[in-house]
């Protein structure tokens, strides 16, 4: 045991080496008092950046959300993060055009083109709503390059849930 103690005492640094001090303001310590030193330089831990939906994500999620007003594509990896995303509103559209199929398609087009330059390279594809752009969007993002595994609505169906938004009388 008082071996291993004395070699303890000699790997030391000198910086923690422990020295009498003065107490705050000047005050003296009482005798016997020892205070460590602390480390001359403080030590930095490299931090890793991580690159939002970085590359060499070969496959992942191209949410549609087909509303009918507008469409929505998110293009994310299989843990849910976003890697690409567009809208008809992104796209440059306003009003009713927002919600023709054609903008649908350029928006897919837009989503899946940031996407395949991160990486990508085969997406499932889970469709959410009504809107005139679900089959358009779906189809631009084969165009593009994306090979598509599955297609999945996710469009949500009350079981006789809120009352429903009353019916237009045209």
């Amino acid at each position: 045991m008082g071996h291993f103690m004395a070699e303890e005492a000699q790997t030391k640094p000198e910086a923690e080496e422990a020295r009498p001090t003065e107490g705050r303001e000047g005050e003296a310590l009482p005798k016997g008092t020892e205070v460590k030193a602390a480390p001359a330089e403080p030590v930095e831990k490299e931090k890793k950046h991580k690159v939002k939906g970085g590359k060499g994500v070969h496959s992942g999620i191209a949410h549609i959300l087909a509303t009918f007003n507008n469409t929505v594509v998110t293009i994310t990896d299989l843990n849910g993060k976003t890697i690409s995303w567009s809208s008809a509103g992104r796209c440059g559209f306003r009003g009713s055009r927002k919600s023709t199929a054609y903008v649908a398609q350029l928006a897919a087009q837009d989503a899946a083109r940031q996407a395949v330059g991160q990486g990508l390279r085969e997406v499932l594809v889970k469709v959410k709503g009504p809107g005139t752009g679900r089959e358009s969007a779906i189809r631009a993002l084969q165009v593009v390059g994306l090979e598509v595994s599955l297609i999945l609505d996710v469009t949500p169906v009350p079981h006789n849930g809120c009352r429903p938004r009353k019916s237009r009388r045209v």
